[in-house]
């Protein structure tokens, strides 16, 4: 039986990423991806598999260019003259793509995984594409909302208490709301449909993302 999309995406995902808290980030991403895929009756497997390599060179290769973050969110910028770009093959997502179209990965893949970082001038066009945009930033978000939660549960978290955060700048200061609100918008859904779904996806998981709550 041959090894499933996710599993590879995962294995590689361990290579590359040793940092707990960005793999978690990857599985949140994931485990939205899937969940979307699921609803739109897409490939799950390659959904998820996208989720899970988004951010896999980010840990080795934080930036792509000066000033400018990445969409996950929890990324920090480097200094710099902002916008002025680093080679492409020394940044995040260039390296990790590279390292992708080397190994046989799709060019659905490759392409998902530049267009989630505006600086890279490729435009999302693809239902996996926008999807991917509009669950990154978010999902770290929600993550963010159910650690605060008296129980750190995702399962006390609901549309209400993510508005709420959204609205309060110094909570997690590094999650860009346009970039949540855009997201939506792109994807074509309310707000707060795509919200909802995103903690559905995230309850899923709740054990490997360490949100199952205070016992």
């Amino acid at each position: 039986m041959s090894e499933t999309l996710p599993a590879r995406a995962q294995a590689i995902l361990h290579e590359w990423v040793q940092s707990e808290s960005l793999r978690k980030h990857c599985y949140a991403v994931a485990d939205s991806m899937k969940h979307f895929a699921q609803l739109r009756g897409e490939d799950a497997d390659l959904w998820e598999a996208v989720g899970l390599l988004h951010d896999m060179d980010y840990e080795r290769h934080p930036i792509a260019v000066a000033g400018v973050g990445d969409p996950g969110g929890t990324e920090q910028t480097v200094s710099g003259e902002p916008g002025s770009a680093t080679p492409a093959t020394e940044g995040h997502p260039f390296v990790g793509v590279a390292w992708l179209r080397e190994n046989g990965w799709s060019e659905e893949v490759c392409r998902a995984i530049l267009s989630h970082a505006d600086y890279s001038g490729v435009s999302r066009e693809t239902p996996l594409e926008k999807t991917l945009y509009a669950v990154d930033e978010l999902s770290s978000f929600v993550v963010a909302v159910a650690l605060v939660r008296p129980t750190k549960s995702i399962h006390d978290v609901d549309v209400r208490a993510v508005k709420k955060k959204m609205k309060d700048k110094a909570f997690a200061r590094a999650v860009n709301r346009d970039d949540i609100i855009r997201g939506a918008e792109h994807l074509g859904m309310p707000l707060d449909d795509v919200i909802a779904q995103v903690i559905v996806a995230l309850k899923g998981d709740a054990e490997r993302l360490g949100l199952v709550g205070a016992s």
